[in-house]
């Protein structure tokens, strides 16, 4: 419907409030995280402008490239693994069998606890000395594969990603929610058919959820991952040999050290790789669904 030049004027006073406040919080400074990334610069003496040199020292700093590839692997593993979880689990719930509230309820209970506290818990599981992790396995006889879980190199960022994954409700919910909506005919017509519930998650409801609740939680869950901090932060800090670095953590060390061009730079870097991931997730979407109607 093309508008006309008396429609244009009202719906450009009610978009003006939601610009301005998109501009004010979101342009502005990302305009001006942008300039700062060209800056040398502690915040208190006068600014020195150095070009693209703060990338160039980004990018030859190993603990940035491995705070890079840690955030990828996050954002990969939310999206490939931790939403399908969710997915599963709200497939079967939305089903409502036995105990379904219960269930819902406990996995949604983690969402409502803050990330230190649940990162302060994990901790006390994976301390060397006295954590349950290790407690149960030298219990029940496996004392050689206790060890100490965040300070190996080769178990630290698993064991921080791990436990994460399975913190799947809010995901779960979003698509439950969305599950609701699907017309009943369908499951009683696939029914009549002969189709099992396993044929009619993946020939009805996969594909009616795919371009809403899914391609929401498929963002929102790769998102999470590439702004990993407090996770991190309370139970490794980066360590050890910043095999658990995350583009954040490393941000807010430079921000620690009054290297605010750095920390800029690196602002930058990870609004770029976000782009790029959201993007490409819309065009995988998209490519589906042009296949599917095609």
């Amino acid at each position: 419907m093309k508008l006309t030049r008396k429609d244009k004027g009202p719906l450009l006073a009610f978009l003006a409030p939601a610009v301005c406040l998109v501009v004010m919080f979101f342009v502005i400074p990302v305009i001006y995280v942008c300039v700062v990334s060209t800056l040398k610069w502690d915040g208190i003496s006068a600014p020195i402008f150095r070009g693209a040199a703060n990338f160039s020292k980004l990018f030859n700093d190993k603990a940035f490239i491995r705070s890079i590839t840690n955030n990828i692997i996050w954002a990969a593993v939310a999206a490939c693994i931790q939403v399908p979880l969710a997915m599963l689990m709200a497939i079967i719930l939305s089903r409502k069998p036995k105990g379904w509230k219960f269930f819902r309820t406990v996995y949604f209970f983690p969402q409502v606890i803050s990330g230190i506290a649940l990162a302060t818990l994990w901790r006390a599981v994976y301390n060397a000395e006295s954590g349950l992790l290790n407690n149960i396995l030298i219990s029940v006889g496996a004392e050689g594969l206790a060890r100490d879980w965040l300070g190996g190199a080769a178990t630290a960022f698993p064991a921080c990603l791990i436990y994460w994954v399975f913190y799947i409700g809010y995901y779960m919910v979003i698509m439950m929610a969305d599950i609701t909506t699907i017309d009943e005919t369908y499951y009683e017509a696939a029914t009549i058919d002969g189709a099992t519930d396993f044929q009619q998650a993946i020939h009805i409801t996969i594909p009616l959820i795919k371009n809403s609740s899914l391609l929401t939680c498929v963002t929102l869950a790769s998102v999470m991952g590439l702004r990993q901090f407090e996770q991190v932060y309370m139970l490794t800090n980066g360590g050890p040999a910043n095999k658990t670095s995350t583009i954040v953590l490393y941000l807010y060390k430079k921000l620690q050290d009054s290297n605010y061009g750095m920390a800029a730079a690196a602002a930058v870097i990870l609004i770029i790789i976000g782009a790029v991931f959201i993007i490409c997730i819309r065009n995988l979407f998209k490519e589906r669904r042009r296949g599917a109607v095609d």
